[in-house]
């Protein structure tokens, strides 16, 4: 069966297939109206969510499937203490999908260990969220015209940004790539991701501590927010947060074909002056969000008795009780899963749920 846990449990070529299907379902979207009518979509949200949740309901209603579960997790029987694994075999009853979103990372990895049905991950803490990913890949080759030979900026944080770290993965698989990190030293890209994706795949990546200086060679902008609060030095946070601001007057040193993504909500980072542009692609980026979301549920539930579609193997996982993760947002920390650990490609030791080192 395959999951969508992590950008990297799609191969390049299934990833170009989803793409590619996204772009069939626009051309012809009342040919999909019914195609899986009798189906079900359970949203497992235990934490707030209004553009993802909305994006798969009216991914799965277009699709003529019916939608179930929940938005807040006070309001299922999480409040009474059951698990994750026992939430999604319960819910594999109801439902021919699952996707879920969790504050705790490796939560939905958890729930593909013990689901029979196919489950997407709609976003686990700092950790991953590869259906945004999906709709950034879309939106790059619909803006664009194609994915590969592209140079992609990413500012703002990218520390915490999850959307930034899965968007990096999965672009490492493509030709060409050229990564440019605009950033504060606070807010800069985890070592983890430079040694594991960008060093491993040979990535072009430098970094750099303002816009201007790089708008003219970029053929995408990934924005995302400045966040105050990750601050220790509130004037640190005084002094930089103007240099990962985006006005007209910083468009005006971009291509004519650039194109803006932001995963979104913004809060100041993007300037309304700079939504009549043509190039700001984020609010057309939402809307590919239902298109890829519809393309891979329908996707996933053609594969789902398809040995030619299973997750991918991870023969280097290993189990030490010796051992534990740190990282208080991880499930592992909060419910009994068996302890399980990788090497990754410096040699340190990570928590297989959240990628989080093991000291």
């Amino acid at each position: 069966m395959k999951h969508l846990i992590d950008p990297t449990d799609l191969t390049r070529e299934e990833t170009d297939h989803i793409i590619s299907f996204a772009q069939e379902i626009i051309a012809n979207r009342e040919g999909f109206r019914d195609s899986l009518r009798y189906h079900k979509l359970a949203t497992l949200f235990y934490e707030p969510s209004t553009r993802t949740r909305l994006s798969f309901t009216a991914a799965m209603m277009e699709l003529g499937g019916n939608v179930l579960g929940f938005s807040d997790a006070r309001n299922s029987s999480v409040s009474k203490g059951e698990t994750v694994a026992d939430t999604v075999r319960v819910v594999g009853n109801f439902a021919d999908v699952i996707a879920m979103r969790h504050p705790l990372e490796g939560a939905p990895y958890v729930a593909s260990r013990f689901a029979k049905v196919p489950v997407i991950n709609a976003g686990d803490g700092s950790h991953a969220h590869p259906t945004q990913t999906l709709t950034d890949l879309l939106t790059i080759k619909r803006e664009l015209g194609h994915i590969d030979n592209i140079t992609i900026g990413f500012c703002g944080d990218l520390k915490f940004g999850r959307t930034v770290h899965s968007l990096i993965k999965a672009l490492s698989r493509y030709d060409g790539i050229r990564i440019i990190l605009i950033a504060p030293d606070e807010l800069r890209l985890p070592d983890y991701i430079k040694q594991d994706v960008c060093v491993k795949q040979g990535l072009d990546v430098r970094e750099v501590h303002t816009i201007e200086e790089v708008m003219g060679e970029l053929d995408v902008l990934y924005m995302t927010r400045v966040q105050k609060e990750r601050f220790l030095d509130e004037e640190e946070f005084e002094r930089v947060k103007d240099s990962f601001v985006l006005t007209a007057e910083k468009m005006a040193l971009a291509k004519p074909k650039m194109a803006v993504l932001h995963p979104l909500p913004r809060v100041n980072e993007i300037l309304p002056e700079v939504d009549e542009d043509p190039r700001a692609a984020y609010f057309r980026q939402t809307e590919n969000g239902k298109f890829v979301r519809m393309s891979l549920i329908y996707n996933l539930l053609q594969w789902k008795d398809d040995p030619a579609h299973t997750m991918p193997e991870h023969p280097d996982y290993f189990t030490d009780k010796s051992l534990s993760c740190s990282n208080p947002k991880c499930i592992c920390n909060h419910e009994k899963v068996e302890p399980l650990f990788h090497k990754s490609e410096g040699g340190a030791v990570r928590c297989a749920y959240c990628d989080s080192k093991i000291n």
